[in-house]
Protein backbone atom coordinates (compact mmCIF):
# COMPACT_ATOMS: atom_id res chain seq x y z
CA UNK A 1 0.00 0.00 0.00
CA UNK A 2 2.82 2.41 0.88
CA UNK A 3 4.76 1.56 -2.28
CA UNK A 4 1.74 2.37 -4.45
CA UNK A 5 1.29 5.70 -2.71
CA UNK A 6 4.95 6.62 -3.13
CA UNK A 7 4.88 5.68 -6.83
CA UNK A 8 1.74 7.77 -7.36
CA UNK A 9 3.35 10.76 -5.64
CA UNK A 10 6.51 10.43 -7.76
CA UNK A 11 4.41 10.30 -10.92
CA UNK A 12 2.40 13.35 -9.90
CA UNK A 13 5.56 15.31 -9.07
CA UNK A 14 7.11 14.33 -12.41
CA UNK A 15 4.04 15.42 -14.33
CA UNK A 16 4.10 18.74 -12.46
CA UNK A 17 7.72 19.28 -13.46
CA UNK A 18 6.81 18.38 -17.05
CA UNK A 19 4.05 21.04 -17.07
CA UNK A 20 6.47 23.70 -15.79
CA UNK A 21 9.03 22.68 -18.41
CA UNK A 22 6.41 22.85 -21.16
CA UNK A 23 5.38 26.34 -19.94
CA UNK A 24 9.00 27.41 -20.56
CA UNK A 25 8.58 26.21 -24.18
CA UNK A 26 10.94 23.26 -23.85
CA UNK A 27 8.45 20.77 -25.23
CA UNK A 28 10.86 17.95 -26.10
CA UNK A 29 12.30 17.92 -22.58
CA UNK A 30 8.79 18.17 -21.10
CA UNK A 31 7.64 15.16 -23.10
CA UNK A 32 10.66 13.17 -21.94
CA UNK A 33 10.03 14.08 -18.27
CA UNK A 34 6.36 13.14 -18.64
CA UNK A 35 7.35 9.76 -20.09
CA UNK A 36 9.69 9.05 -17.18
CA UNK A 37 7.12 10.18 -14.63
CA UNK A 38 4.45 7.83 -16.00
CA UNK A 39 6.65 4.72 -15.51
CA UNK A 40 6.07 4.35 -11.70
CA UNK A 41 2.29 4.61 -11.97
CA UNK A 42 2.36 2.12 -14.87
CA UNK A 43 4.31 -0.34 -12.73
CA UNK A 44 1.76 0.05 -9.93
CA UNK A 45 -1.14 -0.54 -12.31
CA UNK A 46 0.41 -3.72 -13.78
CA UNK A 47 1.13 -5.22 -10.34
CA UNK A 48 4.91 -5.25 -10.65
CA UNK A 49 5.35 -3.07 -7.57
CA UNK A 50 3.21 -5.38 -5.44
CA UNK A 51 5.15 -8.42 -6.66
CA UNK A 52 8.48 -6.70 -5.91
CA UNK A 53 7.29 -5.69 -2.44
CA UNK A 54 6.15 -9.24 -1.70
CA UNK A 55 9.44 -10.63 -2.98
CA UNK A 56 11.62 -8.13 -1.13
CA UNK A 57 10.12 -8.96 2.25
CA UNK A 58 9.78 -12.73 1.76
CA UNK A 59 12.49 -14.97 3.28
CA UNK A 60 11.45 -17.81 0.99
CA UNK A 61 12.07 -15.64 -2.07
CA UNK A 62 15.53 -14.69 -0.82
CA UNK A 63 16.32 -18.34 -0.12
CA UNK A 64 15.26 -19.11 -3.69
CA UNK A 65 17.62 -16.45 -5.03
CA UNK A 66 20.41 -17.98 -2.92
CA UNK A 67 19.71 -21.44 -4.35
CA UNK A 68 19.77 -20.02 -7.87
CA UNK A 69 23.09 -18.33 -7.11
CA UNK A 70 24.64 -21.55 -5.80
CA UNK A 71 23.34 -23.41 -8.85
CA UNK A 72 24.88 -20.84 -11.20
CA UNK A 73 28.19 -20.95 -9.30
CA UNK A 74 28.37 -24.76 -9.53
CA UNK A 75 27.54 -24.66 -13.22
CA UNK A 76 30.26 -22.13 -14.01
CA UNK A 77 32.85 -23.97 -11.88
CA UNK A 78 32.23 -27.26 -13.65
CA UNK A 79 32.48 -25.59 -17.05
CA UNK A 80 35.79 -23.98 -16.09
CA UNK A 81 37.24 -27.26 -14.85
CA UNK A 82 36.01 -29.06 -17.96
CA UNK A 83 37.66 -26.52 -20.23
CA UNK A 84 40.98 -26.78 -18.39
CA UNK A 85 40.99 -30.55 -18.61
CA UNK A 86 40.06 -30.52 -22.26
CA UNK A 87 36.55 -31.89 -22.38
CA UNK A 88 34.67 -34.75 -20.81
CA UNK A 89 36.23 -38.00 -19.63
CA UNK A 90 35.13 -39.81 -22.77
CA UNK A 91 36.68 -37.14 -25.02
CA UNK A 92 40.01 -37.27 -23.14
CA UNK A 93 40.09 -41.06 -23.40
CA UNK A 94 39.46 -40.92 -27.17
CA UNK A 95 42.17 -38.28 -27.62
CA UNK A 96 44.74 -40.44 -25.78
CA UNK A 97 43.82 -43.48 -27.91
CA UNK A 98 44.13 -41.45 -31.12
CA UNK A 99 47.53 -40.12 -30.03
CA UNK A 100 48.78 -43.67 -29.44
CA UNK A 101 47.48 -44.84 -32.83
CA UNK A 102 49.07 -41.94 -34.72
CA UNK A 103 52.46 -42.22 -33.00
CA UNK A 104 53.61 -45.09 -35.25
CA UNK A 105 52.85 -45.38 -38.93
CA UNK A 106 51.03 -48.56 -39.95
CA UNK A 107 53.43 -51.47 -40.61
CA UNK A 108 56.46 -49.45 -39.50
CA UNK A 109 59.20 -50.95 -37.38
CA UNK A 110 59.98 -47.68 -35.60
CA UNK A 111 58.18 -44.38 -35.02
CA UNK A 112 57.90 -42.16 -38.03
CA UNK A 113 59.67 -38.87 -37.50
CA UNK A 114 58.59 -37.20 -40.71
CA UNK A 115 60.71 -35.54 -43.37
CA UNK A 116 64.06 -34.06 -42.56
CA UNK A 117 65.63 -36.94 -40.65
CA UNK A 118 68.83 -36.92 -42.76
CA UNK A 119 71.55 -34.46 -41.76
CA UNK A 120 71.76 -31.38 -43.94
CA UNK A 121 74.96 -30.93 -45.96
CA UNK A 122 77.21 -28.16 -44.71
CA UNK A 123 77.68 -25.17 -47.00
CA UNK A 124 81.11 -24.59 -48.44
CA UNK A 125 83.28 -22.26 -46.40
CA UNK A 126 83.82 -18.75 -47.69
CA UNK A 127 87.18 -17.47 -48.65
CA UNK A 128 88.59 -15.27 -45.92
CA UNK A 129 90.18 -12.66 -48.19
CA UNK A 130 87.01 -11.30 -49.87
CA UNK A 131 85.80 -7.88 -48.91
CA UNK A 132 82.38 -7.29 -47.39
CA UNK A 133 80.92 -5.72 -50.55
CA UNK A 134 81.90 -8.66 -52.76
CA UNK A 135 80.49 -11.09 -50.20
CA UNK A 136 77.09 -9.42 -50.37
CA UNK A 137 76.99 -9.64 -54.14
CA UNK A 138 78.15 -13.25 -54.18
CA UNK A 139 75.27 -14.20 -51.88
CA UNK A 140 72.84 -12.42 -54.17
CA UNK A 141 74.34 -14.11 -57.24
CA UNK A 142 74.04 -17.49 -55.57
CA UNK A 143 70.38 -16.89 -54.78
CA UNK A 144 69.67 -15.74 -58.34
CA UNK A 145 71.47 -18.79 -59.82
CA UNK A 146 69.55 -21.07 -57.49
CA UNK A 147 66.25 -19.70 -58.83
CA UNK A 148 67.44 -19.81 -62.43
CA UNK A 149 67.61 -16.09 -63.00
Amino acid sequence: MIAETVCSAVSAAGLGIAVVTAYRRRFLTAARIAAYSLVPIGLVMTGVVEWLADTAFSPVAWAGFAVLGVSWLLFMTTRTVERRRGGTRKERKEARAAARRDAVAPAASEPSLGPGTRPMPRPASRPANTSRGEDDFSDIEAILKKHGI
